[in-house]
């Protein structure tokens, strides 16, 4: 089975096909920084418009690398949620209207779900049951995972997600944008012990992330001190120390109260290498695993959805003729596989 994937939910055009006999045959993505960096975030007309002009090109650029004719797909899936809804709207219109066409399946996937299969595409996947540990922009959870549509929520943050966490901290420095990247390169050349952050919600019980102190914290500290490059490289260092040694604790509280021997890091903050390494380390002397998707499967792409899409398709999982799209959407309404 052949099942194109979409993915249009945030400021990534990106299109994929996966084959159920060949595995992913090719994957294809247009970033959009450029058009958001002069805003120092993502404006969402902005992204709609692109992915307007993007999608198709891509589509018909990964058939090429596919070595495949549109006539030769079995499916299409595309992410309808959570995301941006006009950017959203983008990739859901094309992957219905393509279906229809073509008279084969189309499948609606859920963002979160791509993420945390997105392991699934490496040579050495994980099995079920597993932990996931899903950290981007727009998202902080720990959701215990038995199968494909059995998740349950153990935690999520309160008010701001990690990722949005470190755009801010770039933003309030002087960095570039994305902030992530551009806070762990500054932090290299920062000096341990200048600053010290609080790591926040880790002195109480529960699952339950916040990381909108830490950025008060942040901009606090700024405000207090003449920036130069070496503070601002501290101040990138104490944070990402802080932001990191919070999932950490986090993780390593989830994985003792649930009993899972797996851990799954997977969003654009799971690329970090400072967490990786942390995560490998608690892993190692707690006596589990920890997998991750390659770095460029870290942040949104349409091999997860492709793959997604393929496991919810194979079982009859479609949507009809229409299509909606679903900005806030939780994991757990998602309906099993098996």
């Amino acid at each position: 089975m052949k099942v194109l994937g979409i993915e249009t939910s945030c400021d990534d055009t990106a299109a994929a096909v996966y084959d159920s006999a060949r595995g992913l045959r090719g994957h294809r993505q247009a970033s959009q920084l450029d058009s958001h960096r002069p805003f120092g975030g993502v404006v969402p007309e902005l992204a709609a418009r692109d992915h307007v002009r993007l999608l198709m090109p891509l589509v018909r650029q990964v058939l090429v690398d596919s070595d495949l004719k549109v006539d030769d797909l079995d499916g299409v899936a595309y992410t309808s949620g959570p995301g941006l809804a006009g950017a959203l709207l983008v990739g859901a219109a094309l992957g219905r209207s393509l279906a229809w066409s073509l008279d084969i399946p189309a499948a609606g996937i859920h963002h979160m779900e791509g993420h945390l299969l997105a392991p699934m595409l490496e040579a050495d996947p994980p099995e079920f049951p597993f932990l996931a540990l899903l950290v981007s922009g727009g998202h902080t959870m720990l959701v215990d995972v038995r199968a494909v549509g059995r998740y349950q929520l153990l935690g999520s943050t309160r008010d701001d997600a990690v990722g949005e966490a470190f755009d801010k901290t770039a933003k309030l420095l002087g960095l570039d944008y994305p902030g992530g990247p551009a806070v762990a390169a500054a932090a290299v050349s920062g000096r341990p012990g200048q600053f010290h952050f609080p790591r926040p919600m880790t002195d109480r019980p529960g699952l339950d992330f916040s990381f909108s102190g830490l950025k008060t914290f942040t901009r606090n500290t700024a405000a207090q001190c003449e920036l130069n490059p070496q503070v601002i490289a501290d101040i990138a260092l104490a944070f990402q120390d802080a932001a990191v040694d919070t999932l950490v604790i986090k993780c390593t509280r989830a994985m003792q109260t649930s009993g899972r021997a797996r851990l799954v890091v997977a969003g654009g903050v799971g690329a970090n290498q400072v967490l990786r390494e942390r995560l490998s380390t608690m892993a190692d002397e707690q006596g589990y695993r920890v997998y991750y998707p390659r770095p460029e499967f870290c942040t949104d792409n349409a091999a997860m959805i492709a793959y997604a899409g393929w496991i919810r398709l194979r079982r009859d999982q479609h949507n009809d003729q229409d299509f909606t799209v679903r900005p806030r959407w939780s994991l757990t309404e998602l309906s099993p596989v098996d």
